[in-house]
């Protein structure tokens, strides 16, 4: 099968049989990711994945981005490495996360250097604080298409509302509030799948 087939088909073929996708493929997409953004790159990852590639479908998505949301370390190093793994085993482990990480690293470094020397400049300030505000609203952006995607919103959409209540307004633990509400919310998918008469 062409290389061309890992992009018509979203989700590799629905989860069971996902289309090949070569080491080499990973490594360019997650580089293009991590050069992609400063501040974050979650969005440029769903829009790479999801939009461009067709990696992963909408739901698949969000379903990995929740579970890599429990595991330690940054959310999107985590999905690269699940992305990889998928398709290529470690080896496509250790692409995807090096094509993340290869550039911005040796970005950081220059940066860094650039910084030490004119970081105090209000040139330089204005417009840090401009990239920060351009990265809050790529952020938000992306929240609202992951809430599009979700399936039986009237159900689920009210447990993001719950999190940013706890966590942004309450000033509740993070991991306390995303342990509650996950178990909650698998509570709410279990009757939700019995009352369809799922098995």
């Amino acid at each position: 099968m062409p290389e061309a087939g890992a992009q018509d088909q979203p989700g590799g073929g629905g989860g069971d049989s996902p289309a090949p996708v070569t080491c080499r493929q990973l490594f360019l997409g997650f580089s293009s990711v991590g050069i992609s953004g400063f501040g974050g790159v979650l969005p440029f990852a769903r829009r790479m994945l999801v939009e461009e590639r067709r990696w992963l479908t909408a739901e698949e998505f969000n379903s990995l981005l929740g579970l890599c949301q429990f595991l330690p370390g940054p959310n999107v190093a985590n999905l690269s490495i699940a992305v990889g793994s998928r398709y290529q085993g470690i080896r496509g482990a250790i692409a995807a996360v090096t094509g993340l990480f290869g550039g911005p690293l040796l970005i950081v470094l220059l940066l860094g250097l650039l910084y030490d020397r004119y970081g105090q400049l209000p040139q330089v300030q204005g417009l840090l604080r401009g990239v920060a505000a351009v990265g809050c609203g790529l952020l938000f952006g992306t929240a609202l298409r992951m809430g599009l995607a979700l399936q039986v919103k009237r159900l689920f959409l009210p447990f993001t509302l719950a999190v940013f209540v706890a966590v942004a307004l309450l000033r509740w633990p993070m991991p306390i509030v995303m342990v509650a509400l996950l178990a909650l919310a698998a509570g709410v998918a279990y009757a939700h799948l019995k009352r369809k008469g799922a098995p």
